[in-house]
């Protein structure tokens, strides 16, 4: 018995479950809100298996007043209910067989037990439930999996990802979520059914890689995306009606155990990879970023060696900005998110080279042309927007330098650098509407409007050379004495 697990879950999941059995179904919290309870997490969400059929479950939400979202529909015996605001989702005990699909099961027949619908879950500690009086039922030993952090399948694992082979890319992901290894007979089973991913969508896919990069242990769940061969892997996407393959990551697997200048780096470069991205914040944009700055070390065109016989990658910025570019494309992420990874891509030792330079004290004018640079490349719509971009560079760069185990520099010196470069971006206008000017208080006559454009843009760069302030009054001249003399013209 454990009361204080259900007294801790939310009023709406006590109220619905309450609801089906004063109905006379039997239900139960199940699935990852259990997991994360007995954890001491708060849930993200709540799942309730119950005996009741859909139009059970329809027909008691009703009688009390409750909205029902028929998204989910009733082949896979799930209803969508909100409660008080609350979305829930209710699953009719279920039994499953799977066919040649890597993910849909082929069949699902409605199950009279709570056993049966857990043993068709996929990992013991996802394979428990919770009664509304504080019981647990854990018939496949979730809770003693949770006390050795393991992450184990219910039953046969080969079994388990044959039917459904995004679980594989599930159990790395519970990994970086949880700090937990993968139990051993799974990873076997890993590397050995890692060609069923072929059968996934690319959608399904790319989530639980997102996911995993943005849990509290990245490098966890994707030292083992990697070692196991699934980033190796393709998956498909389906365009009018045609499935297409497409390859997930590969390039990473190119990074094991590529060795580095070891008068900089601890680490081969997929060791100083996953340590990089486990610096930065749980940010997506950052932690795509941390994934990909050093994609293209070691390729060919980009290793050499220096004087003393040690690895060099010059140019290794450049052409990872290409690899990330053409790898976020596969992958069909949103081209302004790309567009941000890859420039922090190009960028990194861009910012390496000028936090250098401007603490020997020789580089600020090279700084402010790399800004000024970037005010006028047209991929910042704002001035806002592009120092957001460079705050998120100098998180990045700071994760890669910690990544690479030396001692470079110390934080008074970072704070100092970025305190420069703030100073820079700040007097740093993107567009002509973030000119600190009244045109109205210039550009009065017909003939007069007509010259604003030309005007603005000439005062604009003129500001980002730093000939001009961005101040009114100093803009107010500049704008008279150009309209005085173009008005001539």
């Amino acid at each position: 018995m454990n009361h204080n697990l259900m007294d801790s879950t939310i009023n709406e999941a006590q109220c619905l479950m309450q609801a089906l059995q004063s109905a006379g179904f039997a239900a139960y919290l199940v699935g990852g809100a259990v997991r994360d309870l007995l954890l001491g997490r708060v849930p993200k969400d709540f799942d309730i298996a119950t005996a009741a059929l859909p139009d059970q479950v329809i027909a008691v939400c009703r009688s009390r007043g409750w909205s029902i979202i028929d998204k989910l529909g009733k082949n896979f015996g799930v209803t969508a209910v909100i409660v008080k605001g609350v979305t829930l989702e209710v699953a009719t005990f279920r039994r499953e067989c799977y066919g040649e699909d890597a993910h849909r099961p082929e069949q699902v027949w409605y199950g009279t037990s709570l056993k049966e619908d857990l043993a068709r879950r996929d990992f013991t500690i996802n394979a428990m439930a919770l009664s509304l009086q504080g019981d647990i039922i854990d018939p496949f030993g979730g809770q003693q999996d949770l006390a050795r952090q393991l992450i184990r399948t219910v039953g046969n694992p080969k079994e388990r990802f044959q039917e459904d082979a995004l679980r594989m890319f599930r159990a790395c992901r519970f990994a970086a979520q949880l700090g937990f290894i993968v139990d051993e007979a799974a990873l076997v089973a890993l590397s050995e059914f890692h060609t069923r991913v072929r059968g996934l969508a690319l959608e399904r896919v790319r989530d639980e890689i997102s996911l995993t990069l943005i849990a509290d242990q990245p490098d966890v769940g994707l030292g083992i995306l990697v070692h196991a061969g699934l980033i190796l892997e393709e998956c498909r996407i389906k365009v009018q009606g045609v499935y297409h393959p497409v390859p997930l990551l590969s390039e990473l697997g190119d990074l094991v155990d590529v060795p580095q200048n070891p008068a900089y780096h601890v680490h081969d470069v997929w060791r100083h990879t996953l340590a990089a991205v486990q610096a930065v914040p749980p940010k997506l944009v950052l932690r795509w970023a941390a994934l990909l700055h050093d994609v293209a070390k070691g390729r060919q065109g980009v290793r050499g060696q220096n004087q003393a016989g040690q690895p060099t990658d010059h140019g290794h910025d450049r052409q990872g900005a290409v690899l990330a570019e053409k790898m976020l494309k596969r992958l069909d992420l949103p081209a302004r998110f790309r567009t941000r990874v890859v420039w922090l891509v190009l960028n990194h030792m861009r910012f390496h080279m000028n936090f250098n330079s401007v603490l020997d004290g020789q580089g600020l004018t090279s700084l402010k042309h790399w800004v000024r640079e970037e005010a006028r490349s047209g991929l910042f719509r704002t001035a806002e927007e592009m120092h957001e971009a460079f705050d998120q560079l100098a998180v990045l760069c700071a994760a890669d330098a910690k990544a690479t185990g030396r001692q470079f520099g110390h934080e008074h010196e970072r704070e100092k650098f970025l305190l420069i470069l703030a100073d820079i971006l700040q007097s740093m206008p993107v567009h002509s509407r973030e000119l600190r000017l009244v045109v109205d208080d210039i550009f009065q006559e017909e003939t007069e409007r007509r010259l604003i454009g030309p005007c603005l843009k000439g005062l604009l760069l003129r500001v980002q050379d730093g000939m001009l302030s961005n101040e009114r009054q100093e803009l107010t001249v500049a704008a008279r004495k150009w309209l005085k003399k173009h008005k001539q013209l």
